[in-house]
């Protein structure tokens, strides 16, 4: 995929695939909803989950987005990255809002708010600085 074709794919899609590494040096795999934050992956979790202790220790990510059923339609972007910790409150609260906002879409802004402003007081927040991007279209075999 083109560069545009990347930044497209990730405006649109709604859930990725979060690897971490555990101590004992193996992958531990989510699926989470994300937004984005100028441009990069951003997303918040619970200050105690198993990923935030992760990254705490070890702040590689991977990040993989795909779609398509049939594998005609297969097409993806794993992006590889580090992931940086937000501390600034309203940094936290504005990235869980586009996250809440890709959960719910349609649903208006004020009713996001509470459940935001409440789910967020135990939350942290991160954005993905890409390393290295790798992508597939496999529309574009045909």
């Amino acid at each position: 995929m083109s560069d545009d074709d990347v930044t497209a794919f990730l405006e649109s899609s709604r859930k990725l695939q979060l690897a971490t590494i555990n101590p004992d040096g193996t992958p531990h795999l989510v699926t989470m909803f994300y937004g984005l934050d100028a441009g990069r992956i951003a997303f918040w979790t619970y200050g105690k989950a198993q990923k935030a202790r992760n990254l705490a220790r070890d702040p590689r990510v991977s990040c993989l987005i795909e779609a398509g059923d049939d594998y005609n339609e297969l097409r993806g972007i794993l992006l590889y990255g580090k992931a940086e910790r937000i501390d600034d409150r309203d940094h936290v609260m504005a990235i869980g809002m586009t996250v809440a906002r890709r959960m719910t879409p349609g649903v208006p802004d004020e009713m996001l708010r509470p459940y935001v402003g409440q789910t967020g007081l135990k939350r942290v927040a991160y954005v993905v600085e890409r390393t290295k991007v790798v992508s597939w279209d496999h529309r574009r075999l045909t």
